[in-house]
């Protein structure tokens, strides 16, 4: 439990009769400077407390904002239909429900047909929404080639080579497809242990690749309100239309992927919905053209049988943690541009990472830089990597002890 400092104590002013004049007046003056100094000390700590005395009240201010939030009832996108005399009509996204209702007078000059609005369970109008859909999905367009190449990969060819199959060479040579008679497949899904090369592997394709790259994580199709999700899966899948040739990258697609559960909640039900409209715009009536789709998750278990099946991810690509040829060439990569000295033997090194992932080879190599810098060298050398592996080792552990305590 923490306390509070301490005040300081209050100057007393204690004067011996056998003092001169001379001396009074200089334990006087003394005590004047430890009065003023007391005095400044209180100042600052006032002023501290008022400091912290307002972040608190912001954070109060935050949390009951936040509370009045969850205590107010779900709101659902819905779309204008016709505007009336009486009411409006409008159209609940996810269940195309359409209802006659009435608006509040505040409303009356700004429906439009077409409009999206936010509406309660009982289907009345609670606010006009901006149509910011659009503008998020072509946010979530990679204008900016990542810096990243199948070379700069290391541990991995044999999942590099599946996925230029399933992606590139559909768009870059698809008469070879029609000549022997097959559709190339139709997505890839990427999954394995955190830190093996997924998204760098998307990275990569990013840049090689001759296509439009849209990429998104699943947890931003999970929107606040209901419906919501589902329109940005269709505006993303109609911008890549727009966007011709392109490709979709979905991370921790398990978000909005997972096993679909008898759960009743607003929130399950939304993200179920959300996974519906995935899965129709995968693997719908309309054809799907030039348009790719790469997916990736740690979490390969987790995901509902609908969105694996052929038709969807036609590749499920394991990107395991490297074996020891591969820790050698991520190794080798990541020391390419370092200054290591000549005592540094890159596969000894790697001899002695097994169970490394290539994130913590990466992690590896930039602490040995971190050692060299901080004993003011410019060199790199073996007892460097040994120390940055002892460290390594060390935060592994606390993290475990960590999950300890928690669980």
């Amino acid at each position: 439990m923490s306390h509070s400092p301490s005040l300081p104590d209050r100057p007393r002013l204690e004067l011996d009769p056998e003092m001169s004049e001379a001396e009074r007046l200089e334990a006087i003056r003394q005590h004047y400077r430890r009065i003023v100094q007391v005095n400044d000390e209180l100042q600052a700590r006032l002023e501290d407390a008022q400091g912290r005395r307002g972040d608190l009240k912001s954070d109060v201010d935050k949390l009951k904002r936040e509370n009045e939030v969850l205590k107010t009832s779900s709101l659902y996108i819905a779309s204008v239909e016709e505007v009336l005399e009486d009411g409006v009509v409008i159209k609940q996204h996810g269940n195309n429900q359409e209802v006659l209702t009435k608006t509040a007078r505040r409303f009356d000059a700004d429906l439009r047909p077409g409009d999206r609005v936010a509406i309660n369970d009982s289907f009345a109008v609670q606010q006009v929404l901006d149509d910011e859909t659009d503008s998020r999905a072509q946010a979530m367009e990679v204008t900016a080639s990542p810096d990243v190449t199948y070379a700069d990969i290391g541990g991995i060819d044999e999942q590099i080579r599946e996925v230029r199959e399933a992606v590139e060479d559909p768009l870059e040579n698809p008469e070879q497809f029609e000549a022997v008679g097959v559709d190339p497949p139709s997505g890839v899904l990427l999954h394995g242990p955190p830190g093996t090369g997924k998204t760098m592997l998307a990275k990569a394709v990013a840049n090689e690749a001759d296509a439009t790259f849209i990429k998104m994580a699943g947890s931003e199709l999970v929107r606040k309100f209901i419906g919501e999700g589902a329109r940005l899966v269709r505006d993303l899948f109609e911008l890549a239309a727009d966007r011709e040739p392109a490709v979709i990258f979905i991370d921790e697609i398990d978000a909005v992927a997972a096993k679909r559960t008898d759960s009743k909640t607003s929130g399950d039900a939304e993200v179920q919905r959300t996974m519906m409209q995935l899965l129709s715009e995968m693997d719908g009536f309309d054809e799907r053209g030039e348009i790719r789709i790469m997916a990736a998750t740690n979490r390969f278990d987790m995901l509902d049988e609908a969105i694996l099946r052929p038709g969807r991810f036609d590749r499920l690509i394991e990107v395991p943690e490297p074996d020891a040829e591969g820790r050698v060439r991520i190794l080798e990569i990541h020391t390419s541009e370092m200054n290591v000295a000549d005592d540094v033997d890159v596969a000894d090194v790697a001899r002695e990472l097994e169970g490394y992932s290539g994130a913590d080879i990466a992690a590896l190599a930039t602490e040995a830089g971190m050692f060299a810098i901080r004993d003011d060298r410019t060199e790199v050398h073996r007892v460097d990597f040994e120390q940055a592996r002892e460290k390594l080792q060390d935060a592994e552990a606390t993290d475990d002890l960590v999950l300890n305590y928690q669980y």
